[in-house]
């Protein structure tokens, strides 16, 4: 018998599937590659079913003779083990970003005088449509609240966006590269939930009323969601916050080792901002612990140590106080220019920690890119406000330009067509 390999995710079966599979089964004995959740991450091509749920549905395809694991995007491994005869797969990949693996796999073919075999693309099947109307159906509260702890163990690090209602959280949700790249969640900020009302940021906004903006946000969007708890209030207060939040389907809480009235950290020392003790901040970080149901839901410590220029040794302390204490994520603060301070912390908490996801938020230090983070050891990056101040220079300027001209003509070009919002919109058409 001769030995085919095809490649797949697998997530959405369809008749397009079954037609390279088909085709596989023509030529010989069928060993289908199915991508780990790893790997597809590689591809920005997050599953809704986990690896083995996907496994069972594949090992029991009658086109398919074996099913093993394919570890990364790349095909070589697996190609250079079973030195296959033929590899079987669609003529889409000519076109689209996975073109680089469809060259690579000619050059191992060579190798051994195998061949590539492609189907012609169904045209009339697109995985990306199936993915947009399941996003349009929705997404159950316990599927969301466990995604992001998903999407850490899969992925390096995660891309988080600050979302302040809705229409940011449908952006979020649909902003997508040619790559397939996406944002891996929301950030429900303090900040810009509390300005988008017009109010300021000192814990005005009750947790009503940020639940309630976060209840229009998961109605018209799938993606995780990180809370900015501010402080978490009082040690008493802070577990019904907790149940709060996982009721609605939030996957996590950060809260920040500071007490007293709230006050933005990126004005640091310029005011007066009292950091709490590491013995009240960990039995916090306890009491949250205990209150909650399920096992997804996570807790993450905000050192602001470097903020208020308390030193590095007080911020690592902290950090592995408060990991003792069972937080299940550290978030390191800096409003300095440069990185440097960051990075130090992060080199220096890897150093005896490797495992507990850690995140950053690059207000001040934005020239640092995704990739320099993941390779220090970052785990999730938080776009903390942007969606809110580019909001607002659009806005007055379309305003001032109405005034100014007595008509909305020179407006116009800052302005979203009519027909993008029907579009953007869900029920709209």
């Amino acid at each position: 018998m001769k030995k085919v390999y095809v490649s797949l995710i697998a997530d959405f079966l369809h008749a397009g599937h079954i037609r390279v599979l088909k085709k596989a089964a023509e030529l010989g004995e069928v060993t289908v590659g199915l991508l780990t959740d790893r790997a597809c991450a590689e591809l920005n091509d997050i599953p809704y079913l986990n690896y083995e749920k996907r496994k069972m549905v594949v090992e029991n395809l009658k086109f398919v003779d074996k099913v093993i694991p394919q570890n990364t995007a790349s095909y070589r491994e697996n190609l250079l083990k079973i030195k296959p005869d033929y590899v079987v797969h669609g003529d889409d990949w000519k076109y689209n970003y996975k073109r680089k693996y469809r060259e690579e796999v000619i050059e191992l073919l060579k190798q051994w005088g195998g061949e590539l075999v492609e189907i012609p693309y169904s045209k009339d099947i697109k995985e990306v449509k199936l993915k947009d109307e399941l996003t349009r159906l929705g997404i159950t509260t316990n599927m969301r609240l466990s995604r992001l702890r998903y999407l850490l163990n899969i992925k390096n690090t995660l891309k988080i966006m600050e979302v302040h209602n809705a229409l940011s959280g449908l952006i979020v949700e649909h902003t997508k590269l040619e790559d397939n790249d996406s944002f891996d969640g929301m950030w429900s900020s303090s900040l810009t939930d509390s300005t988008a009302k017009g109010k300021p940021d000192i814990e005005a906004i009750d947790l009503t009323a940020r639940l309630n903006t976060i209840n229009e946000i998961f109605e018209v969007t799938t993606k995780p969601l990180i809370f900015d708890g501010d402080t978490g209030g009082r040690i008493e207060h802070f577990p019904f916050t907790v149940k709060s939040l996982e009721r609605v389907g939030v996957s996590a809480v950060i809260i920040e080792d500071k007490t007293g009235l709230k006050k933005n950290s990126l004005l640091g020392t310029e005011v007066e901002q009292t950091q709490d003790s590491i013995e009240n901040f960990s039995n916090k970080i306890r009491a949250g612990k205990r209150a909650q149901i399920t096992e997804d839901f996570m807790i993450i410590a905000r050192i602001e140590s470097l903020i208020l220029e308390k030193g590095m040794t007080d911020a690592l302390d902290r950090a592995f106080a408060y990991t003792d204490a069972g937080a299940d994520g550290i978030m390191i603060h800096s409003r300095k220019k440069t990185p440097d301070e960051i990075f130090e912390f992060v080199q220096k908490f890897r150093e005896k920690d490797k495992i507990t996801p850690l995140v950053v938020v690059p207000t001040s230090f934005n020239s640092v890119t995704v990739d320099e983070f993941e390779k220090r050891g970052v785990n999730i990056v938080i776009y903390a406000n942007h969606m809110l101040r580019a909001a607002y220079p659009g806005m007055k300027k379309v305003a001032e330009l109405i005034l100014k001209h007595k008509r909305s003509l020179e407006a116009e070009p800052y302005c979203m067509p009519i027909k993008e919002i029907l579009n953007l919109i869900p029920g709209t058409r």
